[in-house]
Formats: C-alpha cells, sequence, structure tokens
C-alpha cells in the first residue's frame, strides 16, 4: 500500500527533559495509590528494553524506504523514543538502589522478550507489534490525561511528570508508525494481529512486574491492598477498553482521535517553562504548569 503523506514534521520535537527524582524517593512514590505505584514502576522497567526494540524495528523500516518524508517521521520518533528510555533507565536504577531484588528479575525477562523478538521474528511480525504497542499507548495516555488528577494527584512531582510527559509524546508521535506499517505493510488482519500481541504481552509482564513489587512491600498478602488494586484496574480498564475498541475498526486512523487539549498546551509550553516538574497542587488545570 502506498503512504497517504499527511506527516507535518512540525508536529514532533525531540526534547530533553530533566527529571529531579528527589534523594528521598520511594518505591511507593505515591502514598494515596500505593498499587499504582507499583503498576507505573513495573511498566516503567520494560522501556529500556521495549524503546530500543522499536527504535531497531523502526530503523530497518527506514532502510526500506525512500520517501524523505517518511524518513523524516520515522527520525523523529526514533529522537523521541531515545529520549524515553534513557529517562526510564534513570528511574528504574533508583528503584533497583532502593533495594527491590525483583527488579533485575523482572529486567532479564524483558530483556530476553525483547532480544527474542529481534532476533527470531520476522521484520512483518515485529512491524505490527510496533504499530500495536504505540496504538495501545495512545490509548493509555488519553486515559491518563483524564484521569491524571486521581492517579497522580498525590505522588511524587518528578514521577508524575516522567510518566505525563513520556504518553503526552506518545500522543504526539500518534502517526509514526501507523505510517510506517501503512506504507510497508497496510494489511488489517496483520494490525489487529500485532494489537493483540502487544497488548497481551505488555500487560502480562506489567503483573509478573507490579506482582513481584507488591510482594516485596508486603502488598499483595494485605487483603484491602488486592481489593484496591483490582477497583484500580478496574476504573482504569472501564476507561481504556472503549479507546482500545476503536484501534479494532478496518478504517481506524489515529489522525481521527482528537488530540488533548492539555497535552497540546504541554507541547507549546516546551521552551518556555521547566516542565520536568509539574505543580502537582494544580495537576487538574486545564493547562500543565511548571513546579
Amino acid at each position: 500500500m502506498a503512504w497517504t503523506g499527511l506527516f507535518d514534521p512540525r508536529r514532533m520535537t525531540v526534547r530533553r527533559m530533566n527529571f529531579r527524582f528527589p534523594d528521598g524517593l520511594r518505591g511507593l512514590w505515591n502514598p494515596a495509590r500505593p498499587e499504582f505505584s507499583h503498576i507505573v514502576n513495573a511498566g516503567s522497567l520494560a522501556m529500556p528494553y521495549l524503546e530500543p526494540y522499536l527504535i531497531e524495528t523502526m530503523r530497518q523500516a527506514r532502510a526500506k524506504t525512500d520517501d524523505p518524508t517518511l524518513i523524516a517521521e520515522i527520525d523523529l520518533y526514533i529522537g523521541q523514543e531515545a529520549a524515553h528510555f534513557r529517562q526510564h533507565q534513570r528511574f528504574n536504577k533508583r528503584l533497583a538502589e532502593l533495594g527491590y531484588a525483583s527488579v533485575p528479575q523482572t529486567e532479564a525477562v524483558l530483556k530476553a522478550d525483547y532480544q527474542r523478538f529481534a532476533r527470531e521474528r520476522s521484520f512483518a511480525f515485529n512491524l505490527a507489534y510496533a504499530e500495536g504497542f504505540e496504538a495501545m499507548a495512545l490509548a493509555i495516555g488519553h486515559m491518563l490525561i483524564e484521569d491524571r488528577e486521581y492517579l497522580f494527584g498525590d505522588g511524587d512531582p518528578a514521577v508524575a511528570s516522567l510518566i505525563l510527559w513520556h504518553f503526552v509524546e506518545e500522543i504526539e508521535h500518534k502517526c509514526a508508525t501507523y505510517d510506517v506499517f501503512k506504507a510497508l505493510d497496510g494489511r488489517y488482519h496483520a494490525r489487529i494481529r500485532g494489537l493483540l500481541h502487544a497488548t497481551i504481552h505488555i500487560m502480562a509482564r506489567a503483573r509478573l512486574g507490579y506482582r513481584a513489587l507488591m510482594i516485596e512491600d508486603g502488598l499483595w498478602s494485605d487483603w484491602r491492598s488486592r481489593l484496591a488494586l483490582y477497583g484500580l484496574l478496574l476504573r482504569i480498564f472501564a476507561r481504556l477498553t472503549p479507546r482500545l475498541l476503536r484501534i479494532l475498526v478496518p478504517g481506524y486512523d489515529p489522525r481521527q482521535v482528537p488530540d488533548p487539549d492539555w497535552a497540546v498546551a504541554w507541547w507549546r509550553q516546551h521552551g518556555e517553562a521547566d516542565l520536568g516538574q509539574l505543580d502537582m497542587a494544580r495537576i487538574a488545570d486545564p493547562v500543565p504548569v511548571a513546579a
């Protein structure tokens, strides 16, 4: 299938953010939502392995096209993803330094997964996985922004800022892997298989991670914490599922998904305010406010 050529390079910016994690940072960085803390921590553990895998897949895709606009889109995407995983590496190192034995164990599983995908799976599989993950990440980004006060309001500003910044940029580059997939493959059934594989794989590994972290903090055996976890997951999936279902529509295009005003305001403020640290007292404001 031919690429549509709708990419606007002004949409994407490679930013160098600086998240200042405090010396007293704890694994349960949101004391009001300790279970959410570990869901986020588990997701962060995947990023230094998932995102280099996505980058390598896009580099292979870059070599398969001579369209200069598509190449520019791939290069901006790679720049953003590289910035993401380096920030997550810093955060994950802090988690390991706190003494969580499950951090290196979970990282080893994730590293092996993505090395195996890159080594043993076809380019078509890896491209579809990349688009599947990015479609899911777009849905997650909208959910996190919509529910940001509840999920992050009492949390550490640096961690909350890291996660929200990451997903604001996931929204910003929402078309990148879609455009590459459409140009180099375009098959509906391959796109849906990629979505299902990426979603099931990421969520299974996230559960592995947060379960291990909760066990270390004594939360997994606490029935009140388990109930809070299940209630939180129900809340998340109630907001996430309709967004995931629209990806299944044969004519789905991420351009059809309007950008949240809060995300757009963050992009426009970049360079005007130090948004490496959000003001958590004003997290519900219609625009991001720097601390």
